[in-house]
């Protein structure tokens, strides 16, 4: 096995083939070793995310290099098939592709058993292995900004169903109706229809009509519980509202990444500030436009992004606020952001928390996944818990002094690898020389990056295709483009263009605070463990 650098608290497990990439992934899971916080399995390859406060890469390096890969993970023997209309935009290129006639290209995929691998990329995205070895195509050049639910595709050798409109670079063939993910399946705890060690069947339906899909849920403002609590009545929304916690960690098994908060530093601060425990759900207020109106009383504390904050008193008199520091509202105040002048995520934490019910044990809004809350409405009424024994608001604090702008470079530091061969050094070097620009296309899932020279890859995988790996936050996946995405809180958890290089752990916060339009510049750090550049070494 090799062990290939990927952040600060990352590294990539390669192994020979999917088998060995499974035994590991049983052997950990039987036996864990402590400070290994995620595994996300893949085609050949095994993402380990780990707390370096409780083992150091080369420990962690040394303990997964001693393990047998002999493990196997016991496995329920289940039977699914999949009704698909083979009418996908991709069917006539894959059939060119394979010199074979699009109607060829559907016998084969129907004439044969799949097994789920692993899961990843999305909630319910199952990568189906097996299947007629000849359906081996590449991605996309250009991966799709969308794609429909239920989208059937081809990666490589394998086979997907996309459970919900998502980016992707998949080749697609077909579409089915069958949910992949449904929160409110009679087993609660496994929403996805697929799970690793299932046979699945695909079965062609083209040319009968479609199922007519239920009607989507009407998104109405939440009641206020009737215990005499208070609440915060949204009157604008502003571009994005979100409720964030602290993530969504330990649900890699079914495809659920951890989402969570852009800033967390921000988010544990406004907690701190009014007293709650700091990875209590807060309000994630993108840009401004926000305004709420407080019912009862409550204690509020603002951090993150800088910019104007107005509280208007039911009276009509009104005056600016500063963040960073417990506000006292009553009955009847309004709370306004303005436009940030720096940064452009702000975290409003209200003391006790807000008395929503979680999703997979978090507050989290995961917006590429579609998992957690509903983004907050105007119109919305949002409850707030009663206030802990105990919970005493914090003292001021100091706001940050270097939140991003558009008017200065952004520094960010980055790991390189784990693909970094997959390059030409002359790439290497333009990844850190030259500046790239954040583009309008950015949201939570990434920032997509444009550089007036893009980065070429390595003449022997121009056109090679890179197995499905685990993605963590920070990585910068470069697509044949060669126009790098930064993946943030909400990425997918497995991706199938090479990753460069990762934005430091200790700059996710900047990076998730960083204004669209404005111009980042990467700077190379040491990666932890051995010395050699990109590889940790060989066992």
């Amino acid at each position: 096995m090799r062990f290939l650098p990927v952040n600060l608290n990352a590294l990539l497990v390669e192994l020979d083939d999917l088998p060995q990439t499974l035994a590991l992934l049983a052997s950990l899971r039987a036996e864990p070793i402590a400070g290994i916080e995620e595994l996300v399995p893949a085609a050949r390859t095994l993402l380990v995310t780990f707390r370096p406060a409780a083992i150091g890469a080369d420990e962690l390096v040394r303990q997964i290099g001693q393990r047998s890969l002999d493990a196997r993970e016991t496995r329920v023997d289940k039977r699914i098939e999949i009704a698909v209309r083979y009418d996908g935009e991709d069917l006539a290129e894959v059939a060119g592709l394979l010199g074979i006639a699009p109607k060829e290209v559907v016998r084969r995929h129907t004439g044969s058993d799949y097994t789920v691998a692993f899961t990843g990329f999305a909630p319910g995205f199952a990568y189906l292995s097996g299947g007629d070895a000849s359906l081996n195509v590449p991605r996309r050049q250009v991966p799709r900004t969308r794609i429909p639910a239920g989208a059937v595709g081809l990666a490589g050798s394998f086979s997907g169903v996309y459970p919900q409109a998502s980016p992707g670079g998949w080749q697609i063939i077909g579409i089915t109706d069958a949910p992949m993910w449904d929160l409110s399946r009679e087993s609660p705890a496994l929403p996805a229809l697929l799970q690793p060690g299932d046979t699945v069947r695909f079965v062609d339906v083209t040319g009968q009509p479609r199922a007519v899909p239920a009607p989507a849920a009407v998104h109405l403002p939440q009641p206020v519980v009737a215990n005499g609590g208070s609440a915060f009545e949204i009157r604008a929304a502003g571009l994005q509202a979100l409720l964030q916690d602290g993530g969504r960690h330990g649900q890699a098994k079914q495809g659920v990444s951890a989402s969570g908060a852009m800033d967390r530093r921000s988010l544990q601060t406004a907690n701190r500030l009014v007293g709650n425990p700091s990875d209590t759900a807060c309000l994630e207020i993108a840009y401004g436009g926000f305004q709420l109106a407080c019912r009862g009383d409550a204690v509020v504390a603002l951090a993150g992004a800088d910019g104007p904050v107005t509280l208007t008193r039911a009276d009509g008199a009104a005056w600016p606020l500063p963040r960073y520091q417990p506000i006292a509202l009553a009955d009847g105040d309004v709370l306004a952001l303005g436009e940030p002048r720096a940064g452009i995520r702000s975290y409003l934490a209200v003391r006790g928390g807000f008395d929503v019910a979680p999703v997979l044990g978090s507050l989290s809004t995961d917006t590429l996944a579609r998992i957690g809350p509903p983004a907050v409405a105007t119109g919305d009424v949002l409850p707030v818990r009663a206030v802990a024994a105990g919970a005493l608001v914090g003292v001021p604090e100091t706001p940050p002094a270097d939140l991003p702008t558009v008017q200065q470079e952004v520094v960010l530091d980055i790991v390189l690898g784990p693909r970094t061969d997959w390059f030409t050094p002359d790439a290497l070097a333009l990844l850190c020389s030259q500046s790239w620009a954040v583009t309008p296309q950015s949201n939570r899932v990434g920032i997509r990056l444009a550089g007036e020279v893009p980065l070429a890859r390595a003449v022997n995988v121009v056109h090679a295709e890179l197995p499905s790996e685990g993605t963590a936050c920070g990585a910068l996946q470069v697509p044949p483009s060669g126009q790098p995405v930064l993946f943030l809180a909400d990425h997918p958890l497995t991706g199938g263009y090479p990753v460069i290089a990762s934005v430091a752990t200790h700059h996710l916060d900047r990076a998730g605070q960083i204004p669209v339009n404005a111009r980042v510049r990467f700077n190379p750090i040491a990666a932890p463990g051995p010395a050699a550049p990109g590889v940790f070494g060989i066992s």
